[in-house]
């Protein structure tokens, strides 16, 4: 009797609090759809568009982080909704392993992009240099920064000057585009109570100098309004950066570091 008592208790042991477990694994799943979402998404985005893919552009394409995220988050949050349904000890600390391992590599990209601002705005630059670019030559990348200028009320990465680096706004007097010394619209200035969005609002602005360009566009660079609206919402970036971390690490702490292998 004793020894059917052992067995029963043996096949119910968990090295897991049933409360934690539980909520490790729907929070693992939850994750998981969403990182199923986001792979989706990217992948659509990525068969929708109608360029081929630009090799220069592959590490700044949206649709290929979307894809590189999404995949990481499904392994991360399938070892962790697998292993508490099963109470899968491997499993587990394989998830609480990736955890770690992605919170101090944000930790150390913090830290060093703190101690190393003037290398990570160098470093942050070439990519936006590739973005403007390519503006014209991958559509998720054009909207991407159309939203950042719009939202950051910004034009380029210095400065409205920066668009130069386009070939069809290029300010060259060679340049036989048709947008040649424009910017792109999302750098203009909106007009109250406009309905319709004038696309050429840009047109001939890189010819101006600030103080002209001043008054229908946006002439300060996306580096020193970023570093503004970071300082002026460090309240807001705490805890965002806090509610980021809070799920990274806490699973983490949940498993019992002495349990034993099975």
């Amino acid at each position: 009797m004793d020894r059917i008592q052992n067995l029963n208790r043996a096949e119910t042991f968990s090295y897991i609090n049933p409360w934690i477990r539980y909520f490790l694994f729907f929070f693992s799943l939850l994750f998981w759809v969403f990182s199923l979402l986001i792979v989706m998404i990217g992948v659509y985005a990525k068969v929708q568009k109608a360029t081929d893919t630009v090799r220069d552009t592959f590490l700044i394409d949206p649709a290929v982080v979307l894809i590189a995220v999404g995949v990481v988050m499904f392994f991360i949050t399938f070892c962790g909704c697998v292993g508490a349904l099963r109470d899968n000890i491997r499993l587990l600390r394989a998830f609480s392993f990736s955890l770690t391992l992605v919170f101090l590599t944000q930790l150390s990209i913090a830290v060093l992009g703190f101690f190393y601002s003037d290398q990570t705005r160098h470093a942050v630059g070439k990519f936006v240099k590739k973005a403007i670019v390519h503006y014209r030559d991958d559509l998720d990348l054009q909207n991407l920064m159309d939203y950042i200028q719009k939202e950051f009320k910004c034009c380029g990465w210095n400065d409205y000057t920066d668009w130069s680096w386009n070939l069809y706004f290029n300010c060259t007097e060679g340049n036989p585009s048709t947008e040649r010394c424009a910017v792109p619209f999302s750098c203009c200035t909106p007009i109250p109570g406009e309905a319709v969005i004038n696309t050429m609002c840009g047109f001939g602005v890189q010819a101006q100098n600030s103080l002209e360009a001043d008054r229908s566009i946006y002439p300060v660079g996306c580096a020193d309004r970023a570093v503004v609206w970071i300082e002026s919402h460090l309240l807001l970036v705490g805890a965002l950066t806090l509610g980021l971390a809070l799920p990274q690490v806490t699973p983490s702490q949940l498993i019992d570091p002495k349990a034993q292998l099975h």
